[in-house]
Formats: C-alpha cells, sequence, structure tokens
C-alpha cells in the first residue's frame, strides 16, 4: 500500500509549479457565482493537458467532470472542486485553494489506480459552481451525478484543522412587502407604509429569537427601504438567512418565520409576498470512518490538528453551510477543513489575503496528500469501504 501512496505523493509532487499558478489565476480573477468562466477554462485545460477527458459545461455553464477508470469494478470516488468566488471581497472563503485540491488529490489517486484495462477503481473529478449561495451540487443531485457514488471528499480551507465539521442546514428568503404611495405630509392617511411593515418583520423576528433553540441561526437585512423621506414607500424588501442543525428542523424554523413575516403585513395593511429559494442546503453528514481515516493520515503527514487545531474557539466551533452537506446525504462523504497559515477568519478581507499568499500552498499540497492516500485505504481495503456503506446507511454518520 505504501508504494501506491508513494505514486499519489511523487504524482502531486511534480505538479506543485503548476497547482500554484492555477491557484494564483484563480485568486487574481474572482468570479461570482455560476460565472466561473475563466476558473472553468484554466482548470478544464490543466486537466487536458495532464491526460484527462473533460466535459466542459457539464450539468451548468462552469461545471465540469473528468472521469478516469470508467471499466473498473471497483470503488467510484469522486474529488470535487469549487472556484467561486464572493461579492466585493473575492475569494475570502478560499476556494481557489478548493479547487487545487481537488485537482492535486485527483491525480494522486490516478498514479495510484494505474493504467491496466480495469484499474483499481473509477474516478471523477467533479467542478461544482456556486456554493457561495447558488446550489451548483443541487443541480448536480437533481441530474443524478452522485447516483452510483460510493464516496465523495473535499476539503475547505480555515483558520483552523478539523477532520470533521458540522455545517448547518440553510435556507433563503426574501420578502416583500406591499403598500401605497402617497405624500408623507400633505395626504398620509392614503399611504399604506411598506417600510412600517418591514420595520415590524425585523423585529418580529429579533423578538421571535427567545423561542429559538441555541443552535438555530437568523439573520437578515432590508435591501429596500423606500426612495425618499417625503413619498411613504409602497415597496420594501428584506432578505433572511434561516440556519439549523438538521433540515428536518429547518421547517419549523421557516414557519415561525413565515408567522413573523404575515403578521407585520397584517398590522400595516400591506400585503406580503414571501419568497423562499427552494434550494436549501443540507446539513453535512461527515462519514466518521472516513473521517478519522482521513485524519490519521493528515496527521501523518506532518497536518497539526492541536497547534492548529479547534481549541482556541472554547468548543464553540464556527460552521456555515455549504451544499456539500446535500452530497453526503447522496453519498458517503467528507469535508474537512484545514488551516492556512492565518488566524482570519473565512468571509472576511483578511482571509481573501490569506488564500492567496505563498505560504498557504504547504498546507493545500499537505491536505490534498491526505485526500488522495485516503481514497487510496479505501480502494485498497474493501471491509473499510463496506464499513462506511454501512454506517452511511444507518445513519450514524
Amino acid at each position: 500500500m505504501m508504494d501506491l501512496k508513494q505514486k499519489a505523493y511523487d504524482a502531486i509532487d511534480t505538479i506543485v509549479t503548476d497547482l500554484d499558478k492555477i491557484s494564483k489565476d484563480i485568486w487574481e480573477n474572482p468570479e461570482e457565482n455560476f460565472e466561473e468562466v475563466k476558473a472553468h477554462a484554466n482548470i478544464t485545460a490543466f486537466l487536458e493537458k495532464k491526460g484527462f477527458q473533460v466535459e466542459r459545461n457539464y450539468i451548468t455553464k462552469t461545471g465540469f467532470r473528468s472521469t478516469f477508470g470508467e471499466n473498473s469494478d471497483g470503488p467510484y470516488i469522486v474529488v470535487i472542486c469549487e472556484y467561486d468566488a464572493l461579492p466585493l471581497i473575492g475569494h475570502a472563503c478560499g476556494h481557489n485553494l478548493i479547487a487545487e485540491v481537488g485537482l492535486a488529490s485527483g491525480i494522486g489517486i490516478r498514479a495510484a489506480l494505474g493504467n491496466s484495462e480495469k484499474p483499481l477503481g473509477k474516478l471523477t473529478i467533479l467542478g461544482t459552481p456556486a456554493e457561495e449561495g447558488g446550489g451548483g451540487k443541487i443541480d448536480m443531485i437533481k441530474a443524478g451525478v452522485f447516483k452510483d457514488v460510493d464516496i465523495a471528499m473535499m476539503a475547505h480551507p480555515s483558520s483552523f484543522n478539523l477532520a470533521a465539521v458540522h455545517s448547518l442546514a440553510i435556507e433563503q428568503v426574501t420578502v416583500k412587502y406591499h403598500g401605497q404611495s402617497a405624500h408623507a405630509s400633505a395626504f398620509p392617511w392614503n399611504g399604506v407604509n411598506a417600510l412600517d411593515a418591514a420595520v415590524l418583520c425585523y423585529q418580529n423576528v429579533s423578538c421571535q429569537r427567545q423561542q429559538f433553540k441555541p443552535t438555530w441561526r437568523v439573520h437578515g437585512v432590508i435591501k429596500n427601504g423606500g426612495s425618499k423621506p417625503n413619498i411613504i414607500p409602497d415597496l420594501t424588501e428584506l432578505e433572511f438567512y434561516a440556519r439549523t442543525p438538521t433540515k428536518s428542523e429547518l421547517t419549523v424554523l421557516m414557519d415561525k418565520l413565515d408567522k413573523c413575516f404575515e403578521s407585520a403585513a397584517a398590522a400595516t395593511g400591506c400585503t406580503a409576498e414571501i419568497s423562499w429559494s427552494g434550494r436549501p442546503y443540507y446539513d453535512m453528514k461527515n462519514n466518521k470512518t472516513m473521517s478519522d481515516l482521513y485524519y490519521k493520515n493528515a496527521t501523518q503527514l506532518g497536518i497539526d490538528f492541536d497547534k492548529h487545531g479547534v481549541a482556541h474557539f472554547d468548543g464553540n466551533v464556527p460552521t456555515g453551510s455549504t451544499d456539500m452537506g446535500n452530497v453526503s446525504y447522496e453519498t458517503p462523504s467528507i469535508h474537512p477543513m484545514f488551516y492556512i497559515g492565518t488566524d482570519a477568519i473565512n468571509h472576511t478581507k483578511e482571509f481573501t489575503v490569506a488564500s492567496g499568499n505563498q505560504e498557504a500552498q504547504k498546507y493545500t499540497i499537505a491536505v490534498a496528500k491526505a485526500i488522495a492516500v485516503t481514497a487510496i485505504d479505501i480502494l485498497q481495503d474493501p471491509k473499510l469501504l463496506a464499513q462506511i456503506k454501512e454506517e452511511y446507511r444507518s445513519g450514524k454518520s
């Protein structure tokens, strides 16, 4: 087995300069969800250069799939790349590094699979756009991309190392209040104030927080509060994110919020237009067997879960949401977090800088190797795969 792992290490080591360039190109040209045209072109060109067959514009305009070992009877492994950026602050979540991990680990796994007519297993490097709110993986799930997949893997940069992070389920909602405009001084009684409805809505949600579970999260903004003070607003708009530890709790929270939205309309005489996205992200179900195996391999590669772990958060580990959670409901999955040489928190300008720093490269390459050899362990041991699948079926993940 060590020989196969060494093959993976060697294959990754030969492309570190290429990987660094791709990561920097993505970082220097941030593209928002479903518009990752340059990243898509750079990544797919690189894969073709390395001998992969690539399906461009796969499912979505900027998705891609590259599969090796179609004739194999062995396990089917998917490693995932993300490459979209955030508005205004670029790669503040380090998706350029996620793409790098996916490419590096995929090339390492392919080197271990070998070039025989029936390799040890089947591998797909999957490009999933629009993680930042667009849900590109949801489109791929609906298209059946994960139907026959045995395991799915990716890794996400952070300010700490964690083999398994529990991301929250999330749903987004836009609330519009429709009223009646009027001159705010001369004829206010002719108006129906949509801004009053928006303010009441925001306050209703704030008041309801006392009845929220401590693990629930709701955050929102007023996106449109009217045009001028002397015009009673006839249209206002708010946007909220609702998050819970499980997707089943999400429906409970959504019902509570709907009542907050509707009551504000009733109190002001407005009408409410409530639009949930219909594309919720699910909570992440990390497969424990896979996470433990990743932890073991990562530790052997020098990744320090003590020095760069989560102890400095006093047990309250920061968590967001990801459409990788939806994938974890389809097939056994892991989504470890990895330190990139900074204490800066994701979705900040400081993290944007860190994700483009040269120092992040050594951590990213180490994690890619850990992902690759974790896959190799599973390829080599049918009992391990059986344990992973049983854990997934039993819901213990």
